[in-house]
């Protein structure tokens, strides 16, 4: 059985009050994994108050002249367990290909780190039925042999602060986690976790998680709010017994 994997996002912001606070929500748990991508300028708090954690992206390269990045190795030495790759903020507002995700991903396995990694589709690719096409492009470069957990984040569905995108149905998304698993190497398809990452909520948290290819969340919104978060990582724990 593949433990489920509850993963926060805070993107561009500040971490939540009482995140540093023992007893926290986004604190290690004892029958499922959570993990927390701050900003860097959070991320050695987060890492000295054990909870595990990782950059939201990360150089391929070691060090060098490539200013305003931080590499993966600088991230691994500090502490990270952890690293975000190919969020669809960094596809769409940094224009990295799935060539350069996949580089990513393959630097992270070699520094030491675990990469999650995001596929997902547009509303625009949703609508002119062109989703398998997309994800098979995004998944073609990548290290499916490795040790990796991929989460599937329809661009459509990420709310971006608005509470009133919906989030792909429970079906719709065991249904693109099915067509996910099937693309993965016949001895990856048992251990690899899939990911949902479009507005998991403490509303439908636990009917996302409770179907059969969905293994946890990545968590943007909710993740800013330790009430919140705290009732996904609950539905998720309640499902492990």
């Amino acid at each position: 059985m593949r433990k489920y994997l509850i993963a926060g996002n805070w993107k561009m912001n500040s971490a939540p009050g009482g995140a540093f606070d023992p007893g926290s929500p986004y604190q290690a748990h004892a029958d499922i994994d959570v993990v927390v991508f701050p900003t860097y300028l959070d991320l050695e708090r987060c890492i000295k108050a054990k909870i595990i954690s990782g950059p939201q992206f990360g150089h391929i390269e070691e060090h060098g002249a490539h200013t305003g990045d931080i590499s993966l190795k600088m991230c691994k030495d500090l502490g990270s367990i952890y690293c975000l790759c190919g969020h669809s903020d960094r596809r769409g507002e940094h224009s990295e290909t799935s060539e350069e995700v996949a580089a990513q991903v393959t630097a992270a396995l070699e520094y030491g780190l675990h990469p999650i990694v995001c596929i997902g589709e547009t509303l625009e690719q949703k609508q002119a039925g062109k989703t398998e096409e997309v994800l098979k492009e995004m998944m073609a470069p990548l290290p499916l042999e490795s040790d990796i957990t991929i989460a599937y984040e329809p661009v459509w569905a990420i709310s971006r602060g608005d509470p009133d995108t919906p989030a792909a149905t429970p079906d719709d998304a065991q249904n693109m986690h099915a067509l996910i698993r099937s693309l993965l190497p016949k001895d990856r398809r048992s251990v690899t976790r899939i990911l949902y990452g479009g507005s998991m909520k403490p509303d439908n948290a636990e009917a996302l998680l409770s179907q059969p290819d969905i293994d946890g969340g990545l968590v943007g919104g909710a993740s800013l709010k330790p009430e919140a978060f705290q009732e996904i990582v609950d539905a998720a724990s309640k499902l492990t017994k």
